[in-house]
């Protein structure tokens, strides 16, 4: 079987490096808010070309902490308007309804499968405050239009680059694209902790000093609160694990794309509908579509080939937006339906990549 993703196989990797760096967490006897987190933080800020990074428990919490901290900064209030694509995962419109404000779906462009800009403009009301672009399946937005439109209503721009480590729009990375960016460390992510994480990225200092405080019980010294603040922290083992991947990230992203360039050089099926890149992608995902998805997914499966589905449902499908469940977004209800994702990774040796190709130019 050609897995989707043998996490057991990538970080065997750096299992050496991990093994140290642990072992010297355990023995410093400091397992929250250490040396590990803050150097993790300046590495990554580094890495992404922003000023700060803080580190977060997970990439949901992550999207949370900025909307709240613009909201303990008076910059945005309880009922605004967040303007966010209808086919993203969940985790972005929940980071929207947990901070008392609105999501305003918006279908993505059917080409590149992100948040289609000329349809933007036309949600835009005066309870609009933020625009949410999410770089889905590792290319980023475009940026330049997204960030005119934001200029000229006096928006923030907030990433969803929970899929997008190290992709570049022109030249700057993801993270650096807009006021603020929420990244995940999932496991499956191109960078992925052994656990849950997240990080902010952002060049706003305030902000970045307000997420601080809000993540660790709305405190920036003990016992002394500022805000209604949450336990969200990244803690020092997760910190040094990403360190010791984060060295090795452009590599991984280089593989990546080697892997990406053989199946679009070498599937041809007129049943498939392959990726378009426009900008850089990092190939967190390679997502194809087709007519008859399921079909295709017991053939591979039938074939020895583990594929998954990024995602089934639409959010605004689901029971948890049951408000919405009457609406009608036919761009995304199409992507969802259609697409399929194929295994991809740094790991992931060339027989196995040319039995995909081969496979699916069978079906």
């Amino acid at each position: 079987m050609i897995p989707f993703l043998d996490l057991k196989v990538v970080n065997a990797q750096y299992k050496k490096e991990m093994l140290e760096a642990c072992e010297k967490v355990i023995e410093s006897g400091w397992y929250i808010q250490g040396t590990e987190c803050k150097e993790f933080e300046k590495e990554f800020a580094s890495y992404c070309g922003t000023k700060y990074a803080v580190g977060v428990a997970n990439g949901l919490d992550a999207l949370i902490l900025i909307l709240r901290a613009y909201k303990e900064m008076g910059i945005i209030n309880d009922g605004d308007e967040v303007i966010v694509p209808a086919n993203t995962y969940i985790a972005s419109i929940l980071a929207i309804s947990e901070n008392n404000l609105v999501p305003i779906l918006v279908e993505p462009d059917i080409n590149t499968y992100l948040i289609d800009p000329n349809k933007i403009e036309e949600k835009i009301t005066s309870k609009t405050k933020v625009i949410m672009p999410v770089h889905l399946y590792g290319q980023t937005c475009e940026m330049d239009e997204i960030n005119k439109i934001a200029e000229k209503y006096n928006l923030k721009v907030i990433e969803d680059s929970a899929q997008a480590h190290g992709a570049y729009y022109k030249d700057k990375r993801a993270g650096n694209l807009g006021d603020a960016s929420g990244f995940s460390f999932y496991p499956g992510k191109n960078l992925g902790a052994l656990g849950d994480g997240g990080a902010v990225t952002t060049n706003d200092e305030a902000l970045a000093d307000t997420i601080k405080a809000l993540s660790n019980y709305g405190s920036h010294k003990k016992y002394e609160n500022l805000y209604k603040g949450y336990n969200s922290r990244l803690d020092e083992i997760q910190a040094t694990f990403l360190r010791v991947k984060l060295k090795y990230l452009d590599d991984v992203i280089e593989k990546r794309k080697k892997v990406a360039k053989f199946y679009l050089e070498n599937i041809k099926n007129d049943k498939i509908i392959l990726p378009k890149v426009f900008t850089d992608s990092v190939w967190h995902l390679f997502v194809i579509r087709t007519k008859k998805r399921d079909k295709l997914q017991k053939y591979l499966l039938d074939n020895g080939i583990q594929t998954l589905i990024h995602y089934p449902i639409p959010p605004h499908k689901q029971e948890a937006y049951k408000e919405w469940n009457n609406l009608s977004f036919p761009i995304t209800e199409k992507i969802h339906n259609e697409v399929l994702s194929l295994p991809i990774s740094e790991v992931i040796n060339i027989d196995e990549v040319k039995k995909v190709g081969e496979k699916i130019n069978e079906y």
